[in-house]
Order: C-alpha cells, then sequence, then structure tokens
C-alpha cells in the first residue's frame, strides 16, 4: 500500500470516528498539544532598571508596537514589567511597571498577613503570560493578552480557599521613567503622551476607580475598592493598555474594548497560536528527528512574533524588524524581508505576502528596491544608497508553494521582473551579462552593504567605477549575485508560464541556461575546487574561500563534477564542518576572526541554511541531515528552553553573538527542519 493510500484511508477512518464521536467531541476541551510546546521557551523575566535596559526579553503579538516581561523569579509583585514601546525612539521601556495590583488586608499587604504564601508559577506560550500566587486563603492568577495590535488586556482573578469570608482591599499605581512622556487623566482613563513621539497610550482602569492621584507627572495612584469573598468565589480585576498611532481613534478603541471578554479573547489566542505551530509541525522532515525540536520550532514561530509589526506611519504592510531587541534594527530589510516571508509563509500566508508587498511599496520607476525602511524618517531615514541581493522571487515562489494564490503572482511578477531588469542595466558595468554589487550615492560602503556581506573579505580591495551620477559598480563581479539572478530567473520563468505569458517565460529560461554556463566557466577554480568572486573582466579570481562559494548550489547552477569538489571543502573539519558547520568563511584562513570580524567567521543561519540546501541539491541528502542536526546542537542555546535565537555564531565554540531576537535566523531554522522545496 502507498504512503498516500494509506493516509487517505486513514483519513477515511479518523473521519467516521469524528462523525461517530460528534457529541462527544463538543464537551472535550481544546487540545492545545502544539500551543503548550511553547510554554517558557523564551526567558522574559527581567526587570529593566532604566528605560534603555535591554538586558531582558520582550514579549508581543499581533504586530504590536509595545510588549512586556514577566517579574523576576522572586518577585511577588502582581505587575508586568513594561511595557516595552518601540513608538519612541528606537525602543525604550515606559515603565518599571505602569500597572501594579496591591491586595490588602487590615492595612496589610496579603504576602505579609498570611506568611504561608508561596510562589506560584510564572510562565509565557505564545498566546499570552501568566503569573499565579497560592497560599491556603488565596489563589492569585493574573494573565496578559493582546486584543489585537493596539491593545494589551490584564486580568487578575483572586479566589478564596479557605472556608471563611474574606474582606480584601485592592488598588492600583504606576510609574514612568522620566523619558519625555506624562501621565493625565478623566475619571478612570489615564492617558499618556509624549514630546517625541505621536502616538498616544491610554490606560483604562475598572469602572470603579474614579478617584485618581496624580502625584507627579510620572506617578498615579487610584482610590482604595474594599470588596468581601465568601468561600470558593472569586473576584476578577481588569484593565488594558492601548498605544494608539494618530490614524487610529481612542473611541473607537475603546467601543472594542468594552465589547471584548478577557477568556473569550484568551481562547481565541490560543486556538490561533497552535493552529499556526500545528501548521510548522506538520511541515517538519521525518528524516531530520531530534527530541528538542518542539522547544526550537516554538522559540523561532515566537521569534517571529515578537518581532512582527502591522502598518504604522512609513510602513504601509505589516512586516517584521530583523530585531526588536537592537536598537538599530527598528524597520524592514529587503534582504531580510524576503527571508522572514518564507519562514512566515509555514504558517500565516496573509503577514508573508505583506512582508513581501512593503518592501516593494518602495519600488522606484526603474525598478530599484531600496535597502531599508522605517516608520518613523524623523527617528532614522530610509537608506536608498544601495539594495539588497534578489530573493524576492524565490519567496514568492516558496509563498505560492503553499496556498496556490495566482493573484499574488500575477501581483508580484512584473515588480519582480522590473527589478530584475534594473540590476542588469544599473549592475552590469561592462555589459557583459554578469552582474556587480554597487551603490547610488558612491560610498564604497554601501556597495559592500548590498552584498549582505558587509566586511566580507571578498571585498577588502575594492573600489568603485562610476557608471553615471546615481549608478556605481564594485570592480568585481560576484559569483553569489549572479548565481541568485540565475535562480531569479527560474523562478520568474515559473511564474510566468503560471499566468500564462509562455515567450516570457521561454527568454527567461534561455538566459538563465546562458548565465548559468558563464557561472561555471567565470567563476569557479578547477585549481581550488571553489566558487570566487572576480576581477570585472573575469580574469582574476578574488581567493578567500567563503560561503558565497557554495551559493553556486543553492541556485542549482555549479555542475555535478563542481558541485562534488566543493562540498568536499565544506565537510572538512579544518575548513567548514566546524562545531557549527558551515559559516561565513573558511576556519583555516589568515583572516578568520568570528570575535571581531561580521562576516568575517560567524556562522549566519541563513548561509549555512543555504550550504545545506546546496547539499541537498545535489543528492547528498544524509550529509544534509547530519549537518543540520549538527547546526541545531553546536549553536549555543538553540535547544534549550530560556535562551533567544541569535543574530549569529561562532563556528568553534557555538557561542552566541550579536543581536538577540534574530528573525532571519529564526526563519531558516523552520527552513533547515522542514520540507521546503526551494
Amino acid at each position: 500500500m502507498t504512503i498516500r493510500k494509506l493516509w487517505t484511508y486513514s483519513m477515511l477512518a479518523l473521519m467516521v470516528i469524528s462523525c461517530n464521536k460528534k457529541e462527544k467531541q463538543q464537551n472535550t476541551p481544546p487540545n492545545f498539544k502544539y500551543l503548550n510546546y511553547s510554554k517558557n521557551v523564551l526567558n522574559y523575566s527581567g526587570e529593566p532598571k532604566t528605560k534603555n535596559d535591554r538586558s531582558s526579553l520582550v514579549f508581543s503579538d499581533q504586530g504590536a508596537w509595545f510588549g512586556y516581561s514577566l517579574k523576576n523569579t522572586s518577585s511577588r509583585e502582581l505587575a508586568h514589567s513594561g511595557p516595552f514601546l518601540m513608538t519612541q525612539e528606537n525602543g525604550v521601556w515606559l515603565s518599571p511597571a505602569l500597572t501594579r495590583l496591591h491586595l490588602s488586608q487590615n492595612g496589610k499587604p496579603i504576602s505579609a498577613v498570611t506568611s504561608s504564601i508561596k510562589e506560584g508559577e510564572k510562565y509565557s506560550l505564545a498566546s499570552h503570560l501568566q503569573q499565579e500566587f497560592t497560599s491556603n486563603d488565596f489563589l492569585i492568577k493574573q494573565q496578559l493578552v493582546f486584543l489585537n495590535e493596539k491593545t494589551a488586556l490584564h486580568k487578575t482573578r483572586v479566589k478564596n480557599n479557605s472556608n471563611q469570608n474574606q474582606t480584601i482591599e485592592y488598588w492600583l499605581d504606576g510609574s514612568l521613567f522620566k523619558n519625555d512622556m506624562e501621565l493625565t487623566y478623566n475619571r478612570n482613563l489615564i492617558t499618556i503622551t509624549s514630546n517625541k513621539s505621536s502616538a498616544i497610550g491610554y490606560i483604562k482602569l475598572p469602572k470603579e476607580m474614579t478617584s485618581l492621584i496624580i502625584k507627579d507627572t510620572f506617578n498615579y495612584e487610584t482610590n482604595k475598592i474594599q470588596f468581601t469573598l465568601p468561600p470558593n468565589t472569586e473576584k476578577e480585576i481588569t484593565f488594558s493598555h492601548s498605544f494608539l498611532f494618530p490614524s487610529q481613534t481612542w473611541k473607537t478603541e475603546d467601543k472594542l474594548i468594552k465589547k471584548s471578554e478577557f477568556d473569550s479573547v484568551l481562547k481565541a489566542r490560543k486556538k490561533i497560536k497552535n493552529t499556526e505551530l500545528s501548521s510548522i509541525f506538520n511541515n517538519l522532515n521525518p528524516q531530520i528527528h531530534h527530541e528538542a525540536s518542539p522547544t526550537i520550532i516554538s522559540k523561532a514561530h515566537l521569534t517571529l512574533q515578537n518581532n512582527w509589526r502591522t502598518p504604522a506611519g512609513e510602513l504601509k504592510h505589516a512586516g517584521l524588524f530583523p530585531s526588536y531587541h537592537y536598537e538599530w534594527f527598528h524597520g524592514f530589510w529587503s534582504w531580510d524581508s524576503w527571508k522572514h516571508a518564507v519562514g512566515l509563509s509555514f504558517y500565516n500566508i496573509d503577514l508573508a505576502k505583506d512582508q513581501i508587498r512593503a518592501m516593494y511599496d518602495y519600488q522606484q520607476d526603474n525598478g530599484f528596491i531600496i535597502d531599508c525602511i522605517y516608520r518613523d524618517t524623523l527617528i532614522e531615514k530610509h537608506n536608498t544608497r544601495d539594495t539588497k541581493p534578489p530573493l524576492s522571487a524565490w519567496a514568492v515562489m516558496n509563498i505560492y508553494k503553499k496556498d496556490k494564490d495566482l493573484l499574488f503572482i500575477k501581483e508580484m511578477y512584473p515588480k519582480i521582473l522590473k527589478y530584475h531588469n534594473w540590476w542588469y542595466k544599473d549592475r552590469d558595468f561592462d555589459g557583459d551579462g554578469l552582474c556587480e554589487y554597487g551603490s547610488t550615492d558612491g560610498s564604497l560602503v554601501a556597495a559592500k552593504w548590498e552584498s549582505g556581506m558587509d566586511n566580507a573579505i571578498r571585498f577588502d580591495n575594492s573600489k568603485l567605477l562610476q557608471k553615471n551620477e546615481t549608478t556605481y559598480s564594485l570592480n568585481q563581479e560576484s559569483v553569489d549575485l549572479n548565481a541568485y539572478l540565475y535562480a531569479e530567473k527560474i523562478y520568474l520563468s515559473e511564474m510566468a508560464k503560471l499566468i500564462k505569458r509562455s515567450n516570457e517565460a521561454n527568454k527567461l529560461k534561455k538566459d538563465a541556461h546562458s548565465i548559468k554556463l558563464r557561472i561555471q566557466e567565470q567563476f569557479f577554480d578547477k585549481h581550488d575546487g571553489w566558487f570566487y568572486d572576480t576581477s570585472i573582466d573575469g580574469s582574476k579570481f578574488i581567493k578567500g574561500e567563503g560561503s558565497e562559494g557554495w551559493t553556486a548550489l543553492w541556485a542549482k547552477v555549479a555542475s555535478d563534477e563542481q558541485a562534488e569538489t566543493v562540498i568536499k571543502k565544506m565537510l572538512d573539519p579544518t575548513k567548514f564542518y566546524t562545531k557549527v558547520p558551515f559559516q561565513t568563511m573558511s576556519a583555516d584562513h589568515a583572516k578568520f576572526d568570528p570575535l571581531n570580524g561580521y562576516w568575517r567567521g560567524p556562522n549566519w543561519l541563513d548561509q549555512a541554511y543555504f550550504g545545506v540546501k546546496g547539499l541537498r541539491n545535489y543528492g547528498y541528502h544524509s550529509e544534509a541531515n547530519a549537518a543540520t542536526l549538527k547546526i541545531l546542537n553546536g549553536a549555543e542555546g538553540l535547544l534549550k528552553k530560556g535562551p533567544s535565537i541569535r543574530e549569529n555564531y561562532h563556528p568553534i565554540t557555538g557561542q552566541g553573538l550579536h543581536a538577540k531576537n534574530f528573525s532571519w535566523s529564526a526563519a531558516h531554522i523552520m527552513m533547515l527542519l522542514t520540507n521546503e522545496i526551494y
């Protein structure tokens, strides 16, 4: 019996069982198996000491521009740290705890009155944050869930576990860091304004809290409310935090908050997150078994979730920051965006498409796609000095593979084709059909940035050549760029065929064949068995084995014989098969320096993925599986609950380097572990 038939029979059997047990299932609690994998996969514990304290991670959801941390394990404070605002400067903490709940009996804190109180559990899931405290007399449960991208709902349940009535008094207070913000209030609504941001914050307090004390513009305290709890009953205390941009109105948001029921919102978020995670897990490659897969997949999913931002200001579509945790990564980058989109396509197709659209919103008339865009250009200007390697067609075809949406292909094909043709108009200095990296402003650094591999050793002696006032090229032709362009011709040909543009499809395919032969001839050094960049006339190799060498294998542009020699070096422990394999340059090179060289030795998981995919493209599947497991085991903290996914890793020690919570690392982890075709 074939696997397909077995799957079909199994599904029919499940349908019959499902019909017979329909009544029973209606009374069965939802199974959040996949959601539960996300429990505490990232450690959100932390209490910021200053507005710029980035020592702790931040939980957010729904594309919100703000997030929270859990209080430290030892803290009994009924509050969450934050919020951390991405609407202010390049990310600052608004408060150590914007809204704290206080409970007392007879004028004394409950924790002091009930000396037997012990800490319950503090934890995070992809859906929400939660902390519990228990004693002989009380159960106190506090939860935080995002209603949408504008509002976080906070709910505390106080349950009387004793056999007698308990009279309790409660109130709320909070404080701001002194960071150009101030508080004002009207009845049970506190407004937060800033002279550095147009976003406005709102704290919606319980209705009975109508008497507030604004101690100064940075501190507030509410009136005290008394209530009595009979045995085995509970009191619910709810409030909300909202942060709105000028295009959004508090009146509309307030209506939505009033209509929302906390438990229903939380249940819906749990269901959505469980569905997203199940979608990823159902795509896992069965040949790569690892007991820690639930942890690393959940961590990757949550990393992308925390970096998700909805449209605001100059950002016209939703997308992901490379890392909210690093202050200079609060924007969208083109190269990052294509990679994010592929990761997102496993569980959120709409967001994956919007991530692509976000960069094409700024496509220039000549086809050029700018390097990066920001919400607020008063904080940071868009970078139009360079673009990034052409991978958007790859991303779009990976999205199409998931949902077969021809309308998206029709939308994106002419835009990507225009961008593709731009490379040959503005980045082929000598008109020989092979392209170079360059810049629009005549700066050498921007030309290096355009490669995405800023300070790689192949650019150490590069110079710029000027074609016209806004068109500059490096004096070298790069193997990775032309391999990407070859792959893009193949993807564009497939797209053209899908939308019935057969003449264009045929031409693109023919051009791809031509450039394939050129790449094999010009960039491959037979003596070294490696692909290198060359001088612009193709007469001289720019030596130094780097990860760009296996881009030809990822693009399937190398011959079988060429691939064999490259793979031999990739699997050499003295070169690239290190503790964390397939780093950016060979470990035996004199300039190999992972701790001091951003692209001179660290392992970037995108490059490692291209290497693994290159192995698969040439039939080295067992080697690809082994390399994948070696990467995941070698990279510090990847398989453990708590540590964040890093920007890159030391290939010899495994140490996590540079930015935390890095999106493209998370996206490529998904690609490494799933059945991603392209």
